[in-house]
């Protein structure tokens, strides 16, 4: 199995692009973890579309997603909802095909370094799986990331919550 996986974030210091790459220890599988700061471009218009068509990124990411078997997505929060990064990402793809993540099985993650775990962000991205091509598998915000993931060993060091996130990923197996 080959899993394409990110943080839905472009801050190079990503607690959820480090939380999608430990997650992805947990499976037996390949997986490609890509970077949305390799996936910059102006923001989405119509006006953008028409003058210059869609951007080679975008192009990239949504032939990324075609050859991947499964997802694991981490979603940041910014004021309650995705990253204008992700977003911007996200939008520009959905001009190539609305079902953006091409019926992939997926497991979605969130988290931040308060108690709320980007809850808003991944509950916004459970809602619109059905309509964006997600074929949701298993889903899980971890709260307090700094007080329940060790950044020197990079792994999660609450054991209840580390079971809750091996019982998620093996929802991809």
């Amino acid at each position: 199995m080959n899993i394409l996986a990110f943080g839905a974030s472009n801050s190079r210091k990503s607690i959820n692009k480090a939380l999608a790459t430990y997650a992805t220890t947990l499976i037996e599988a390949e997986a490609e973890i890509i970077d949305l700061n390799d996936y910059e471009m102006p923001l989405y218009s119509v006006d953008r579309e028409e003058a210059g068509g869609i951007p080679a990124e975008a192009k990239l990411f949504f032939e990324k997603i075609g050859k991947a078997d499964a997802l694991l997505i981490s979603f940041a929060e910014h004021n309650g909802n995705f990253t204008a990064a992700y977003k911007n990402l996200f939008d520009w793809a959905s001009r190539i095909d609305s079902k953006v993540y091409q019926g992939k099985p997926a497991v979605l993650l969130s988290t931040s370094p308060g108690p709320g775990g980007a809850g808003s962000s991944l509950a916004t991205a459970k809602g619109s799986a059905p309509y964006i091509g997600l074929e949701l598998k298993a889903d899980l915000s971890i709260p307090s990331f700094y007080d329940n993931f060790d950044a020197e060993s990079g792994k999660i060091s609450n054991a209840e919550i580390q079971a809750q996130l091996e019982k998620a990923v093996a929802a991809l197996n």
